[in-house]
């Protein structure tokens, strides 16, 4: 496979962010999807995200498992660190990693056949254990790699390019999520930027697991009618409950968005998230009233989204499991091996 570099030279005019990057300094390589996939429409809310966020592309760690969706990661955050894992265990590297060095920013990206299919249960455990992470889910419903059988998250009834018919019930990842205890969930749709990419800047700023399933058309063998993931029927049926605005502790950032009821919730390092409720009657930290809302409306055939759920009191792993704050390679030998005493010690109390 050849891979084509983006040219390093910038114009000199281009506008910096905080920390002295460029938005082309969050890019990654050109491209080899196919033109118009929603997956690079993906990619760029990630890299508006991070550069609004003002985060050093040092500090991101990305990783991936097997998909169109898993070869994403190379075409956004070029100077982070990268790992691409094996089909479906993406979540388990993850949490080793987030594990030895919390000091990283751990974003995720996956699909629907890496993480509904075989890495269901990765994908399961992530959520319960609270990984502190963002991970989003690009779902276009079908296998497009080995062009275009159903995956696990195409709906009953839905068509194939070829007319085949899906009988199979679909995995709904943000159900699972919701069920399992993330405590940031949201759904969105790869063409809708304006929505998109504060979502991601939520998630990249929660303390704990942040799941954001995102629509994200397949043009080559999901885009026609008869399909449930195809742009115009995701722009036909789409609730948005929400559309939000993520404010740094630092200086607010604003856009334009639809009136409504606006309730702020805190987050873990003293952000907002500023949520203007489209529903007046959505309450956005209730899991269980996100659970039925969004039950209710797919059993019209309508794809919430917006941000579902978050607790604004999220703990992560971390703090379950009552870690050292340093990461493991900056640790000594003396403090790793402490000698035979302390290693009495805890054995005494485990008797």
């Amino acid at each position: 496979m050849t891979y084509i570099a983006k040219p390093r030279l910038h114009h000199p005019t281009l506008t910096k962010n905080k920390v002295g990057y460029t938005r082309r300094d969050y890019e990654g390589r050109i491209s080899t999807l196919c033109a118009g996939c929603g997956h690079d429409s993906i990619s760029a809310a990630i890299i508006q995200a991070c550069w609004e966020l003002d985060i050093e592309p040092h500090r991101v760690a990305k990783l991936s498992g097997i998909g169109c969706s898993s070869k994403t990661p190379d075409y956004f955050l070029g100077a982070s660190h990268g790992f691409n894992t094996v089909h479906g265990r993406m979540p388990s590297v993850l949490t080793g990693a987030n594990l030895a060095n919390r000091d990283l920013m751990y974003l995720g990206v996956s699909g629907d056949g890496d993480s509904a299919s075989i890495g269901l249960g990765q994908f399961a455990n992530a959520m319960r254990r609270g990984v502190r992470m963002a991970y989003i889910v690009e779902n276009n419903g079908v296998y497009g790699l080995t062009k275009g059988q159903f995956s696990a998250t195409a709906d009953r009834g839905s068509k194939s390019k070829k007319g085949v018919v899906n009988s199979d019930s679909p995995v709904d990842l943000v159900a699972l999520a919701l069920q399992l205890g993330a405590t940031y969930v949201a759904r969105s749709f790869s063409g809708d930027k304006e929505q998109l990419v504060p979502l991601i800047k939520g998630a990249m700023a929660h303390g704990g697991a942040a799941f954001i399933d995102v629509i994200s058309p397949c043009v080559t063998f999901n885009n026609h009618a008869g399909s449930t993931k195809s742009y115009d029927y995701v722009r036909q049926h789409n609730d948005a409950v929400s559309r939000i605005d993520f404010i740094t502790p630092r200086d607010e950032i604003t856009t334009q968005y639809a009136p409504g009821e606006v309730v702020e919730v805190q987050q873990h390092d003293g952000s907002l998230l500023r949520l203007r409720k489209l529903h007046p009657e959505y309450d956005p930290t209730d899991r269980y009233g996100a659970m039925s809302y969004m039950q209710e409306h797919q059993s019209r055939g309508e794809v919430v989204t917006g941000l579902l759920y978050v607790d604004p009191l999220a703990t992560d792993l971390h703090m379950a499991l009552n870690t050292t704050v340093k990461p493991l390679n900056t640790l000594t030998s003396e403090q790793l091996c402490p000698g035979s005493k302390a290693l009495e010690k805890i054995n005494a109390a485990l008797r």
